[in-house]
């Protein structure tokens, strides 16, 4: 990431942390509309991913997994997981198919992976379930990571493998 790249950047998380604070008066939140160029280059800001997540992911899901499912149902998950492939959603529709709430910028992993985005460091891909039983999709990796690039524009497509 360029050093404009990376101020564009820190600009976005900015204004996101003070759009969220509601103690702001009604004249300094309309200080912070961005500007059709602020937002025509926050979508056009690149995150780097790796091609496939990290073997570390899935033992993190199996885990999480866990708290959800039998060990049969989580182990059969994983290996699906592990064999699937690669596609992409956009931020936004993870989040309302996941129904979880947005972690804040003030939340410690949400602002290392913020971090890593700004040192142009490469993240690792969502794992994610369908769970037909209460038509939702489950996150079993990648929470931070989903909150930090939402943070920066729900319209960004995340790579992920979903089962």
């Amino acid at each position: 990431m360029d050093q404009k790249e990376i101020k564009l950047l820190e600009n976005i998380i900015d204004y996101r942390k003070l759009k969220l604070n509601t103690n702001l008066t009604y004249k300094n939140k309309t200080n912070l509309i961005m500007s059709k160029k602020e937002k025509k280059k926050e979508k056009e800001l690149k995150i780097k991913w790796l091609e496939i997540p990290e073997e570390h992911d899935y033992p993190a899901a199996e885990s999480y997994l866990g708290l959800i499912y039998s060990d049969t149902k989580v182990k059969s998950l994983v290996k699906e997981l592990e064999n699937a492939e690669m596609t992409s959603f956009k931020a936004k529709d993870i989040f309302r198919a996941s129904k979880l709430s947005l972690l804040g910028v003030s939340n410690s992993h949400v602002e290392k992976n913020l971090q890593k985005i700004m040192s142009g460091k490469k993240m690792s891909p969502l794992l994610l379930v369908r769970d037909k039983e209460t038509s939702t999709v489950i996150v079993a990796d990648g929470y931070h990571r989903l909150c930090s690039v939402y943070t920066i524009s729900e319209d960004i497509d995340i790579p992920c493998k979903i089962v």
